[in-house]
């Protein structure tokens, strides 16, 4: 019998093109993230970045674009910004070397602050439009619960190294370990963590959760978070959770509410 090959599905080059542009969809975006992005130029200026041709509002433009239009590369990105809009962006020449580098030093920290600029209105537009069906588990839980959040840390994969500036990067070098917070009833983030040691653990990110958690929440946790003092922390400011036993704990109960 012929083994099969172990691939994996986000290494595999699917396409050579991007998605085509989409405009209602483009108009909803520019709608969404335009005041968000406003909201930041003056952090934008604190940090001493000016506001040259590769400025905030083109940035946030482009990674938006490589995400949601699938990009396949900063060169066909390149060549995107100088034959089309995008969305709020009037098309644009640009060398392919000049957003290389503007990608690798744009300060992660003012993508996460319209990001979190952004979820009071996602969350508001959530209360909003009309509610589909929840689970049962999720309504029952409702009666007892004012939040029932979801955690789970990540490690992030290795740098593909496809940019020239990434070719002195050690090959296989892990990106991070991220941890997110999700409310379970919206399905939208409440909050997004960074580590940049790849080989940290989710006990890491304990004082986070705990300072964020509050009283009558219901955490679901990842086993990393298994951690008997921290689950004592958790009870102890009232927030109740649910994870996963490890292979060999072993149980004995005291009581039963």
């Amino acid at each position: 019998m012929k083994k099969p090959i172990n691939r994996h599905p986000d290494h595999a080059k699917r396409h050579n093109i991007p998605s085509p542009n989409n405009q209602v969809i483009a108009a909803h975006l520019e709608e969404l993230l335009t005041p968000a992005i406003f909201n930041q130029q003056a952090y934008y200026r604190q940090l001493g970045l000016r506001n040259r041709l590769l400025n905030l509002s083109l940035m946030v433009a482009a990674v938006l674009t490589l995400v949601w239009r699938q990009v396949p590369s900063v060169q066909e990105l390149t060549r995107l910004l100088e034959r089309e809009d995008l969305l709020w962006c009037r098309a644009i020449k640009v060398a392919q070397q000049s957003l290389s580098e503007r990608l690798l030093e744009f300060p992660a920290s003012v993508f996460e602050r319209v990001f979190k600029d952004l979820l009071p209105r996602l969350q508001s537009n959530w209360q909003q439009r009309q509610k589909r069906p929840l689970p049962e588990s999720i309504k029952f839980a409702s009666r007892y619960f004012d939040k029932i959040w979801v955690a789970d840390g990540s490690t992030l994969e290795a740098l593909f190294r496809k940019l020239k500036s990434l070719e002195d990067v050690k090959p296989g070098k892990l990106a991070g370990k991220i941890c997110v917070v999700v409310d379970l009833i919206t399905r939208l983030p409440v909050e997004v963590w960074f580590h940049d040691n790849p080989l940290a653990s989710e006990t890491k990110f304990e004082e986070s959760l705990l300072s964020l958690a509050s009283a009558k929440t219901l955490l679901l946790l990842d086993r990393g978070f298994y951690h008997f003092q921290f689950f004592e922390q958790l009870m102890s400011q009232k927030v109740e959770f649910i994870t996963r036993l490890k292979a060999k704990t072993s149980v004995k109960v005291i009581q039963v509410g």
